[in-house]
């Protein structure tokens, strides 16, 4: 697979996420977005290698951030569904598509 498309929340919690690592420290904002490019491009080259979460969708642990991608293939395409933070309710993203 070559090709992944952000829900727009999921986009949201992503830019949310950087803002905030940014107000902080952009050395580490740098860091949070290497990280999530780095989790990407994994996913995208071996999509079936990580754990499920459910019957539709799987995740990623995030390194050295509380976050997680939680995805779906379909159609030959990664749908990352959120990027969710690890404080967040679980589920809370269940009812996008």
């Amino acid at each position: 697979m070559s090709d992944y498309i952000f829900h727009p929340e999921a986009a949201e919690e992503y830019a949310n996420a950087y803002e905030w690592y940014a107000k902080r420290s952009l050395r580490i904002a740098d860091e949070f977005e290497r990280e999530i490019e780095r989790a990407l491009r994994l996913i995208t080259n071996t999509p079936e290698t990580w754990p499920k979460y459910d019957d539709q969708h799987r995740y990623f642990l995030i390194r050295k951030f509380p976050f997680s991608i939680i995805y779906r293939i379909f159609n030959e395409r990664i749908y990352v569904i959120a990027v969710a933070h690890g404080s967040r309710r679980p589920n809370y993203w269940k009812n996008r598509e």
